[in-house]
């Protein structure tokens, strides 16, 4: 068996996994890059492998990172199926519907700054595209092994990341042997409001882990309800808005729950909070259609908010930019290198009366990451933009696992076997070498991370 990373390999973002046997050729996830427009294009542009030799893709879950150059892996010749979760087909339809218009304004914005000499760009792909890759989404319901293939079973486990998304587990009969593989795809974390805690799977011969937090311990929520209670208490005594870049899928969703625990407790001051994503209100609709998919049944997470008000056009979005009185607004994207976000950024990170509030992972080479690390400027739409506002950061609310989860999740692992060979991906390097040594015991053989585009044989 061979295992290659194009993508997720040293760094957070592009999930693209390729397994190689005798029998068969799996891609786990198909995913951007992302970071800044120039580099990330080239990166998403070109594919170091042949889509037309590929037998299958397995879509861990709907983020963009991971399931976002799938209509560029249809247009190129592959003609498989994409196995996922349903909840994770309806929602990775959503969001690479929106990736459509994303990518329209990205080519525009590189034509524009690259000048009329240079060569056109295009965006990667069209809705045409789109509609074609989702056509070849084969759903497999989790918890039930799926044959779908002499060769190959899958199961799927709830991850406890975002909606659908799930801990793949593979059996290949590999030139007569039967390999076991596990793909974690994004571990969520356990006791978050909305979502199913992650699924603890037995041992394996190959794992491919994530390791986005495996160096961090993340704060207690409970912590993080209170300093987000104190911030929005503090944004009322100086008459100053509170920004939040967050992603419209998962991250948006948490927030809202958490602030009607609030507000039901009587902990927050009476301030508006404006969603401004039209994205996350379409997404909504995939919540109420997946019930087995959250803890609750109660789905309709933007109903009966008192002070909770939904942004629909992009004049009301402007409009909010002008006005006196304190509010929170929670806009896309959550690393702020796109959307509705950057213009909010624009007009409140000059003002030392305003709060920025990260609440997710921020990837090198992103506008988030800029602020996270306490830059004194930063360029926003063309404009350098200085940064007076206060920027907190809220890692308690992060839908990865940390290193007490990982910890926890590999219990199962241990008590029956133990892991053959690791690979560590989707880490920064620190987070990446800390999970190899946390796991190195648990292993057959030490704990790999693959450098990008390197093949290994297991």
């Amino acid at each position: 068996m061979q295992f290659t990373s194009f993508g997720a390999a040293g760094e957070v973002t592009g999930s693209q996994h390729l397994i190689e046997t005798e029998s068969v050729r799996l891609l786990l996830d198909c995913g951007l890059f992302q970071g800044e427009r120039a580099e990330t294009y080239a990166k998403n542009a070109h594919f170091h492998f042949e889509p037309k030799k590929l037998d299958g893709v397995i879509l861990s879950h709907g983020h963009i990172d991971h399931c976002g150059n799938l209509p560029r892996l249809v247009k190129q010749g592959f003609a498989g199926p994409i196995f996922c979760t349903p909840a994770t087909a309806d929602v990775a339809e959503v969001m690479l519907l929106d990736s459509v218009h994303i990518q329209h304004e990205d080519a525009a914005y590189l034509a524009e700054s690259l000048g009329p000499d240079a060569p056109p760009i295009e965006p990667l792909y069209t809705e045409a595209d789109v509609r074609a890759a989702c056509e070849r989404f084969e759903t497999l319901e989790p918890g039930d092994w799926h044959r779908v293939g002499k060769p190959l079973q899958i199961r799927f486990q709830h991850a406890g990341h975002i909606l659908g998304a799930a801990i793949t587990e593979l059996e290949i009969e590999d030139d007569r042997e039967l390999r076991r593989v596990v793909f974690t795809g994004d571990l969520g974390r356990c006791g978050m409001p909305l979502l199913p805690d992650p699924q603890q799977v037995d041992a394996c011969d190959v794992l491919i882990v994530e390791s986005t937090y495996a160096n961090t311990v993340h704060p207690p929520l409970a912590d993080l309800k209170d300093r987000l209670a104190k911030i929005v208490h503090q944004a009322t005594e100086r008459n100053g808005r509170v920004i939040v870049p967050a992603f419209s899928l998962g991250r948006t969703q948490t927030l809202l729950a958490i602030w009607r625990e609030l507000q039901e407790s009587g902990r927050l001051p009476e301030m508006p909070l404006y969603i401004d994503s039209p994205l996350a209100h379409r997404l909504e609709t995939v919540y109420e259609r997946h019930p087995d998919a959250v803890k609750s049944p109660d789905t309709s997470i933007f109903a009966d908010l008192p002070n909770v008000h939904t942004i629909r056009t992009q004049r009301d979005s402007m409009a909010l930019n002008s006005r006196q009185e304190p509010f929170v607004v929670v806009a896309a994207s959550g690393m702020c290198e796109h959307g509705r976000i950057r213009h909010h950024l624009l007009h409140a990170l000059p003002n030392e009366n305003n709060t920025i509030v990260l609440i997710g992972f921020q990837a090198r080479n992103t506008l988030g990451r800029s602020l996270s690390e306490g830059a004194k400027t930063v360029s926003i739409l063309g404009y350098e933009t200085p940064v007076r506002a206060d920027v907190e950061v809220l890692s308690g609310l992060s839908a990865h696992a940390d290193a007490e989860d990982l910890r926890w999740w590999f219990r199962s692992m241990t008590e029956t076997g133990g892991v053959g060979q690791a690979f560590i991906v989707h880490g920064e390097p620190q987070a990446a070498t800390a999970l190899a040594a946390q796991i190195r015991d648990d292993c057959n053989e030490d704990p790999i991370i693959p450098e990008w585009r390197e093949t290994y044989t297991t």
